[in-house]
């Protein structure tokens, strides 16, 4: 039994470990090709995957803007209550011991 938990053991980790060096060298391979310029990787990785998208109009753009301004509003409208509930909780003394 306990054997079988070191084999087990000993197979994830060096499974883990070929993962971790595939992902470094494809994450090397990937800078090379955009010429060591990690910006670059990232905005081609978000276009790729949809985060971003070319902004060809003035519409898009202000599109864009507002559903981030969206976003900033709502996360206010929650965090503003739980912050002044926060603030005007009522403090209860705290007796010292000698």
């Amino acid at each position: 039994m306990a054997t079988t938990k070191k084999m087990t053991a000993g197979i994830m980790l060096a499974s883990s470990a070929l993962l971790m060096l595939w992902v470094a060298a494809a994450f090397i391979g990937a800078l090379n090709q955009v010429n060591w310029q990690v910006s670059e990787l990232m905005r081609q990785y978000m276009l790729a995957t949809g985060m971003m998208k070319p902004l060809h109009t003035l519409v898009d753009y202000y599109t864009h803007i507002k559903g981030i301004e969206y976003l900033i509003c709502v996360s206010f409208f929650v965090a503003f209550p739980v912050f002044v509930k926060y603030i005007n909780k009522e403090k209860r003394p705290v007796p010292v011991m000698k």
